[in-house]
This record gives structure tokens, C-alpha cells and sequence, in this order.
């Protein structure tokens, strides 16, 4: 044992029985132990002895309940209280009881206000994302300005007329190629060579040898 902890131990029985009488509520040995532990360096062994020799020496009192031991300190030594003032003492608790609610309410208000005014951008976040957004806004206008100045705009009648003329180059791209499927395959019925060869002899190119796709109509 340290000489901390045996100067703690030997200091137990004093300290165990001001605490219980300043609080003046049962308590077990384990309740004690974890109370002031930390406190005054007190190994529960030293506890369960110390309150086991104050209870030896009257000076305070034990009950057993099942299996744990319950003390408290001597009532005898606490003056009589009357009705009167036991009922100013409710008075007092459920006043303070109410501040302390208020109090706890105030607190969260105050937290949730903290919370919002920290979150929020600060004075030269705010300038700053001001410039920003006035730099991107003079890039939009500059843009929509050299568009509507532009010449070579298409009208709605140019453009129907192109989607026109699409419409009908894909329907004569795609009648040719069905004719050109066609008359290979009937050449490759009686053709003695692969499908390959044959297009490789005749100088045929197709669509997928240059990876274009006929459009969807």
C-alpha cells in the first residue's frame, strides 16, 4: 500500500463519518466507496472497515437488509424538526425545484441561440461570398450579352427544316442498307467464302467498320 493511501485509510473513519453526517442518508458500503473514491483515495476495503468500526463505536448506525448493509448517521444527535418546518422546507424545495427548471430551460434556449450564431457565416465570410456571387452574376450577363449580339442564330423554321431533312436522309440511309443486307445475303447463299472475304473481294465497307450507328428514327 502506498503511504498515500495509508495515510487515506488511516484518515477513513473521520472522513466517512462527516460525510454521512452532512448528508444525512442511508448509504451502502459500495455507495460510499464510489462517492469518494476519487475524492480521498479510499480502497473499499478501508471503507467497509471504517464504517464497520463506527458502527462498533455507536457512532453511527447499521441495518441489515438481505445480503447489503445499510448506514446512516445517529439521528439522535440531529435536533427535533417540527411539522412547521418541515413543511418550509417542501416550500423551499419546490421553489427551488421550479428555478432550477427555469434555469435549465434558459440554458437550452441559450445553447440553441449559440448553436444557430455559430453556424452562421461571420462578416468577412459574408463579404466575401457577396463578391463571389457579383463576379459569377457579371460572368451570366456578360454571356447572355454576346449571345443575344450573336448572327448566327437558328430561327424555329430553320430548325424544323433540318430535323426535316434528318428525318428523311435516315429513312433513305436505313431503306439503302436494308437493300444492301439483302443482296449480299442472297450473293452469300451461293458464295463458296465467309461473309468476310466476300465483302473484302467486292470492296464492300459497312457501317461498323467505321463504328457509326444509324440514328433512331
Amino acid at each position: 500500500m502506498s503511504k498515500g493511501r495509508a495515510e487515506a485509510a488511516a484518515g477513513a473513519p473521520g472522513i466517512l463519518l462527516r460525510y454521512l453526517q452532512e448528508q444525512n442518508r442511508p448509504y451502502s458500503a459500495q455507495d460510499v466507496f464510489g462517492n469518494l473514491q476519487r475524492e480521498h483515495e479510499l480502497g473499499k476495503a478501508a471503507v467497509v472497515k471504517a464504517l464497520e468500526q463506527l458502527a462498533q463505536q455507536g457512532k453511527i448506525k447499521e441495518k441489515t437488509y438481505g445480503k447489503q448493509k445499510i448506514y446512516f448517521a445517529d439521528q439522535g444527535q440531529f435536533d427535533m424538526v417540527s411539522d412547521a418546518d418541515l413543511q418550509c422546507l417542501d416550500a423551499k424545495i419546490v421553489a427551488l425545484t421550479a428555478k432550477v427548471q427555469s434555469l435549465q430551460q434558459n440554458c437550452r434556449q441559450m445553447e440553441a441561440e449559440l448553436k444557430e450564431l455559430t453556424s452562421a457565416l461571420t462578416t468577412p465570410d459574408m463579404q466575401k461570398e457577396i463578391q463571389e456571387l457579383k463576379k459569377e452574376c457579371a460572368g451570366y450577363t456578360e454571356r447572355l450579352r454576346n449571345i443575344k449580339a450573336a448572327t448566327n442564330h437558328v430561327t424555329p423554321g430553320e430548325r424544323e427544316q433540318a430535323y426535316k431533312e434528318r428525318q428523311k436522309y435516315c429513312k433513305e440511309w436505313r431503306k439503302r442498307k436494308k437493300m444492301a443486307t439483302e443482296l449480299s445475303d442472297a450473293i452469300l447463299e451461293g458464295y463458296p467464302k465467309s461473309k468476310k472475304q466476300f465483302f473484302e473481294e467486292a470492296g464492300i465497307e459497312t457501317d461498323e467498320d467505321y463504328n457509326v450507328k444509324l440514328p433512331d428514327p
